[in-house]
């Protein structure tokens, strides 16, 4: 293997995804930031989730907004449903792994929360199904995704699609657009 040709390649390709999503994502983002203001100053919360590296995401977006993002400021409604492993196996056990997110948001969101949802294929059942309790609910079911959308497109909104179709550029992009959203939020909340 060359491995300073496999660098070059992959820098490349990082390089070619970032340019394709500030040409494809600043509406969406802009409106998912808005969204998130409307939410958090009417006394919500913003509750992620996601399977594998997307419910590494999850929790440490979750985490950028609970403890402190950019610098020390009061802490911002937000959890990741990946984190309770009791939940994750009694569900998992008792309702199937497709109602994991989906018990949680009905048990813990409320009318106005927004619901992030990660999946890199759009074709995850339990971020789907998860998404579509929040929105039964009243809640913002919103995500991140990537390639076409997959099963997502019509279920969220607002819906960052990556334009990649390779799961790690599209990973990258997630947690990217993830920590700009945390410091959009501080400063629109003034709390920057």
């Amino acid at each position: 293997m060359d491995l300073r040709a496999f660098f070059d390649r992959e820098l490349d390709e990082h390089a070619a995804v970032v340019v394709a999503t500030r040409n494809a994502l600043r509406h969406e983002f802009e409106r998912l930031v808005g969204v998130c203001v409307r939410c958090l100053n009417n006394g919500g919360k913003i509750v992620f989730f996601g399977n594998g590296g997307s419910a590494a995401d999850a929790q440490h977006l979750a985490t950028e907004l609970t403890v402190q993002y950019s610098r020390k400021r009061d802490p911002i409604a937000a959890l990741a449903l990946t984190t309770d492993t009791s939940a994750l196996t009694a569900i998992g056990n008792d309702f199937g792994f497709d109602e994991l997110f989906a018990r949680q948001v009905s048990a813990v969101c409320r009318s106005g929360d927004v619901c992030i949802g990660i999946s890199t294929s759009g074709q995850s059942e339990n971020v789907i199904r998860g998404l579509t309790a929040a929105r039964a609910m009243g809640c913002v079911a919103a995500a991140f995704g990537g390639r076409d959308g997959g099963r997502m497109v019509g279920l969220a909104d607002p819906f960052l699609i990556v334009p990649s179709a390779t799961t790690s550029r599209i990973q990258e992009m997630h947690i990217m657009l993830g920590q700009m959203l945390c410091g959009a939020l501080e400063t629109e909340l003034g709390l920057a």
